[in-house]
């Protein structure tokens, strides 16, 4: 338990001098992003995610089997605009791969500017979202969050990918003692499902019981201060 803690302690608040700096906590702030945009896309905009593509994949198999509420046409534009977010990103990522906090901070704010047209899109969209406005909205978040994982790919921090948690907790079992390995990386294998979770508590809350927009301005947020940390430290 003591390692656990310990593990989980050094990922949100890391040594100086650590290898990775302060990309774990940063990237972890990120996770958190994804839960809140994906909180808000599947109950706003129609069971579709922006973030996790393997959920579309499994959605869009759904819609084509009839399923209702699946839309194939929605599947296909997160997938699409996810790979595009994506291949810009990689592209960035290759000039700016030796100032790795500045390319985080770099993917942020254009994360933020993104986040902040689909805040002032849902602050003025009607309720429930016209299907023109969902549309975009799907568009601009999920090229935002295929840009996020691109950018934690080429971080390439252990366990930090900020979208994808099946191999995380793959990884929290099959390297746990009981299977006979050292259980290490668990404190933040644990730090980054808990970050999801949250994020996506919240999102859902404030869409359920609050106002739509909510996940978004605090996914905003996050993003603005992931921003201008990287750009802080990467002049240090």
């Amino acid at each position: 338990m003591s390692d656990l803690l310990a593990e989980a302690r050094e990922t949100v608040a890391p040594p100086q001098g650590g290898k990775d700096g302060l990309l774990p906590p940063l990237l972890v702030a990120l996770t958190a992003v994804t839960g809140l945009v994906d909180a808000f896309s599947y109950l706003v905009l129609g069971h579709v995610f922006v973030a996790n593509m393997t959920g579309n994949v499994i959605f869009l198999a759904f819609a084509l089997a009839g399923v209702r509420g699946f839309s194939v046409l929605a599947s296909l534009v997160a997938l699409g605009c996810f790979a595009l977010g994506a291949l810009v990103a990689g592209r960035v990522a290759r000039s700016l791969a030796e100032r790795r906090e500045f390319l985080l901070g770099v993917t942020a704010a254009v994360e933020a500017v993104i986040v902040a047209e689909a805040v002032t899109m849902t602050a003025l969209a009607a309720t429930p979202v016209q299907t023109g406005v969902r549309y975009a909205l799907i568009v601009v978040l999920a090229a935002a969050m295929g840009a996020q994982n691109a950018t934690a790919r080429k971080l390439a921090v252990p366990d930090l990918t900020t979208t994808v948690l099946t191999l995380t907790i793959t990884g929290m079992a099959a390297d746990h003692r009981l299977a006979g390995a050292t259980g290490a990386r668990a404190g933040r294998r644990l730090i980054s499902v808990a970050a999801m979770l949250v994020g996506a508590l919240v999102g859902a809350v404030f869409v359920l019981h609050v106002r739509i927009v909510y996940p978004l301005v605090v996914a905003l947020v996050i993003l603005a201060a992931v921003a201008l940390t990287g750009f802080a430290r990467s002049r240090l």
